[in-house]
């Protein structure tokens, strides 16, 4: 079997930025928001203070922070991988990184025929 790709991955400036807003506020958890007030941004939020649903999907882990995206946004995303990355700016107003001057934003990488081969073999799509 082919090496299965990440979902999710992070630039080392968003791994930085988790390490930091875990020491702040504790272990996080992100969601890809889906549209409508936010954009479609990743939000990170403290563990506890926003609820999965029983559809969400859980890509992964980044800085080992689990990351979640809604069932039809999954659908949408599922041939991509999602690279959470960071650029200066006020992002998100619900997400914990949104007063300090930086944003999550989300990049992206088409999944090559082999990677959709190996996410199809493993269950993941």
């Amino acid at each position: 079997m082919a090496e299965i790709p990440e979902q999710v991955t992070a630039t080392p400036e968003a791994l930085k930025l988790i390490d930091e807003l875990k020491a702040e506020h504790g272990p996080v958890l992100f969601y890809q928001s889906g549209g409508c007030c936010e954009g479609s941004a990743p939000m990170c939020f403290p563990e506890g203070e926003f609820r999965i649903g029983s559809r969400d999907v859980k890509l992964g882990e980044i800085g080992g922070a689990p990351f979640y995206i809604s069932k039809p946004q999954f659908e949408y995303w599922k041939h991509t991988q999602l690279i959470i990355d960071v650029t200066p700016g006020f992002g998100a107003a619900f997400s914990l990184e949104g007063p300090g001057g930086l944003q999550f934003l989300t990049r992206s990488h088409v999944f090559t025929d082999g990677e959709i081969a190996a996410l199809r073999e493993a269950g993941r799509i």
